[in-house]
């Protein structure tokens, strides 16, 4: 290897260090808006979803505007570009190509939410294998998935309502890291395991889960009647 490239190497190794370290600025941001109003409330609600994290929540947020613009699902799936017609019949389910003509970085955010989403949840893993053996074909299947998705993100931010097919283990560790990232304020006197189940009851979800394993850790979020316990202790409101 001559001098050259050596020198080259170094300088592009350099360069993606200089890209990560601003990455990490844009994602400690990130996660500092995402608890802040406007979009507070509504960054935690769609945390609930698969394939929903504070960055991929941001950009769906920052795409929507305020929610109350979209009458139905079916507004907002169209603003998105996602509508597609459907021919059915006894013998076979055909899907026309989707509209593509709103928020491209919307339909983006969707499929790539949809995505993960068969990866990691078990309900949307089945959903997209329905569509592929009707469809046979991989990107449409998934973008089925995408549109669902959207209609579930009208129904949890218009309704504030609770993703039912949300698994426990799911939503408390991402609760943790909501309550570990930047931007959160932590009630005087309580830990970060108390945090995420206030998180947690933010969301209006009672659950007795309090220990779990993910990324082959053990993860522990306080109990919520420690929680409230610990709370009226220090005369603050859960």
């Amino acid at each position: 290897m001559s001098g050259l490239e050596k020198m080259q190497i170094q300088q592009e190794l350099v360069l993606l260090e200089e890209i990560d370290k601003h990455k990490a600025e844009v994602d400690a941001e990130l996660g500092r808006q995402c608890l802040r109003e406007p979009w507070g409330k509504q960054a935690v609600r769609l945390l609930q979803l698969p394939g929903f994290g504070v960055v991929m929540s941001m950009i769906v947020l920052s795409a929507i505007g305020d929610i109350q613009r979209f009458a139905s699902a079916k507004h907002l799936v169209g603003y998105a570009g996602l509508g597609a017609g459907v021919h059915e019949s006894g013998k076979e389910h055909i899907e026309k190509r989707i509209t593509k003509s709103g928020r491209k970085e919307l339909r983006w955010a969707l499929v790539e939410a949809a995505w993960q989403a068969i990866r990691i949840s078990p309900y949307w893993k089945e959903q997209y294998e329905k569509y592929l053996r009707r469809m046979r074909r991989p990107n449409q299947a998934i973008v089925v998935i995408a549109r669902k998705l959207l209609v579930a993100v009208w129904h949890v931010l218009t309704k504030e309502e609770t993703d039912i097919h949300a698994s426990e283990e799911d939503l408390a560790y991402k609760m943790l890291v909501l309550a570990w990232g930047p931007g959160r304020k932590r009630p005087h006197g309580t830990d970060l395991q108390a945090v995420c189940q206030i998180c947690v009851d933010e969301l209006g979800i009672e659950t007795d889960i309090t220990r779990f394993v993910r990324r082959n850790v053990p993860r522990r979020i306080a109990p919520r009647a420690e929680v409230l316990a610990r709370m009226e202790e220090l005369g603050l409101t859960c």
